[in-house]
C-alpha cells in the first residue's frame, strides 16, 4: 500500500492535556510509517496549512514526542480561526487543498472543539467534491465540555480536577478568616453557554453544607434575589458563603451578566468579568466583605494537577483518530463512551461529525439541583470519575519539565498565502 503524509494542528484555546493528543496522534503515526510518511504539524493551526508554516514532526526525537504527554499548552501553535462557508470563502478551501497535494498530505487530523469540527467536516467535503483524497479525523478536545455525542471532552476532566481543588483550598482560607475579614468569596470560570466547569467546583465539598455554598450554571436565568438570599443564608449558617459562576451566566433574556461588549474571532461575544460584577451585587445587597477571583488561562494550563483519567483519554483519542483514518474512516471523530459508571470504564467508538459539528451540549437540568444553585446527586455521579488520579509531570530545580522541540520547518513549494 502507498505510503502518504499526515497533517496534525491544534485549534481553540488549548488544555492542559491537549499535546497527550498530539503526543498520541504522532505515536500512533510512528507505529504505522509503513503507511504514513511525515506529520506534518501546522504552526498555528489552520492557518500553518493557509500559509504552508508547516513544522516536520519526523525530525523531533522519540523522547521530545514522548514528553508532550505531560506538557500544557499547545505545542505546536494554535489559533482562533474559523473557517467560512465554502461558497463565500472557497479560495481558503481551494488553498488548502493545494498545500496538502503539495506536500502529498492525505489525513488531516484536527484537534479541537465543536468550530474545528465543523471545520474538518467543510474540509472532508470539499476533499471529496475537488477529487482529492483526504482522510479528515476531528480529534476532540475543549474544556468547556460541550462537544455532543462524546461522554465527555479531553481537556475538561484536568480542568475539573483545578477548579475543586482551588475552590476547596480557597474555602479553607476564607473560613479561616471570616470571623474578622472576608465572608464572602467568588470564584469566576469558564463556561460561555454550559455550566460543566462551573459544576466541578462542587466537588470540593459533600453537599451544599460544605463550600462552595453556591454554583451559578448560564443553563439557569440568573435571579439577583435568589441568589442573595442563598449568599446571605449561607453567611448566616457557615460565616462565610463560597461561590463558584461560570463566565456565561446570564438573566432570563439571554444577556450575559458580564458581556464586554465585543466579539472573537469566531463571533463569540466577549466575556469578562462576571465575579467583580457579582460581588458588586454582593456590595450594595448584602454589605458583605468580600474577594474574588478568575481562574482564566491558569485553570486550562495546570497540568501539574492534571487528572489522570483525562490524560489517558486525551492520549486515547489522539491514537485512536489515526487507526480511523487508516480503516478508511472519514469525517469522523473518536468520542470517549462510558461503559461503566461504578467502576468507572470507558471504551472509544467512532462518532459522525456530521451530528458534532456546530452543536453545543449543555448541563442536563437533572444534573443540577431543584433549586438551581447547586448540583444534584445525578451531576455528582457523573463529575466525579473524571477527576480520578493524578497525573505528575517530571520536575526539575523544582519546576515542571516540558517538551523541548526543534520545529523544523518543512520547505514551501508554493507562492506566499494571506489570510
Amino acid at each position: 500500500m502507498a505510503k502518504h503524509n499526515a497533517f496534525y494542528a491544534q485549534s481553540g484555546g488549548v488544555t492542559a492535556v491537549i499535546n497527550a493528543s498530539a503526543c498520541g496522534v504522532i505515536e500512533a503515526c510512528r507505529r504505522h510509517a509503513d503507511r504514513i510518511g511525515h506529520v506534518y504539524a501546522g504552526h498555528n493551526g489552520i492557518i500553518g496549512a493557509l500559509t504552508e508554516d508547516l513544522i516536520d514532526t519526523n525530525q523531533e526525537s522519540d523522547e521530545a514526542i514522548a514528553a508532550l504527554r505531560h506538557t500544557p499548552g499547545g505545542a505546536f501553535g494554535s489559533c482562533r480561526y474559523k473557517l467560512k462557508s465554502i461558497e463565500s470563502h472557497r479560495a481558503e478551501y481551494e488553498r488548502l487543498i493545494e498545500v496538502f497535494k503539495a506536500h502529498d498530505i492525505r489525513y488531516f487530523f484536527y484537534n479541537g472543539g465543536g468550530d474545528s469540527a465543523d471545520t474538518c467536516l467543510k474540509v472532508s467535503q470539499l476533499s471529496e467534491k475537488m477529487g482529492y483524497p483526504l482522510t479528515a479525523i476531528h480529534v476532540p478536545k475543549t474544556v468547556d465540555n460541550d462537544l455532543p455525542i462524546t461522554d465527555n471532552s479531553p481537556g475538561f476532566g484536568s480542568v475539573a480536577k483545578y477548579v475543586a481543588t482551588s475552590t476547596r483550598e480557597a474555602a479553607l482560607d476564607i473560613e479561616s478568616m471570616c470571623a474578622t475579614s472576608t465572608k464572602v468569596f467568588i470564584f469566576e470560570v469558564m463556561g460561555r453557554h454550559a455550566g460543566w466547569i462551573a459544576a466541578a467546583g462542587a466537588l470540593a465539598g459533600e453537599s451544599a453544607e460544605q463550600a462552595p455554598h453556591v454554583i451559578i450554571f448560564p443553563e439557569i436565568a440568573f435571579d439577583r434575589a435568589a441568589v442573595m438570599a442563598r449568599i446571605d443564608e449561607a453567611v448566616k449558617r457557615h460565616g462565610f458563603c463560597v461561590i463558584v459562576i461560570s463566565e456565561g451566566a446570564q438573566y432570563a433574556d439571554g444577556t450575559f451578566l458580564a458581556d464586554a461588549g465585543s466579539t472573537d474571532a469566531f463571533g463569540h461575544k466577549q466575556l469578562g468579568g462576571v465575579a467583580p460584577t457579582l460581588a458588586g451585587m454582593v456590595k450594595a445587597d448584602l454589605g458583605y466583605k468580600y474577594h474574588w477571583a478568575v481562574a482564566d488561562y491558569l485553570q486550562r494550563a495546570a497540568r501539574h494537577i492534571a487528572s489522570r483519567t483525562d490524560v489517558e483519554q486525551a492520549y486515547a483519542v489522539g491514537k485512536a483518530a489515526v487507526e480511523l483514518a487508516l480503516d478508511g474512516q472519514n469525517a469522523m471523530m473518536p468520542a470517549i463512551k462510558r461503559v461503566s459508571e461504578s467502576p468507572y470504564e470507558w471504551q472509544i467508538e467512532a462518532a459522525p461529525l456530521a451530528e458534532i459539528a456546530n452543536h453545543e451540549k449543555f448541563m442536563p437540568r437533572d444534573y443540577i439541583s431543584e433549586d438551581g444553585l447547586y448540583i444534584s446527586e445525578a451531576g455528582r455521579r457523573y463529575l466525579a470519575p473524571l477527576i480520578q488520579g493524578e497525573d505528575f509531570p517530571p520536575f526539575e530545580n523544582g519546576l515542571p519539565k516540558v517538551a523541548k522541540l526543534e520545529k523544523a520547518r518543512v520547505a514551501r513549494k508554493l507562492p506566499d498565502f494571506t489570510v
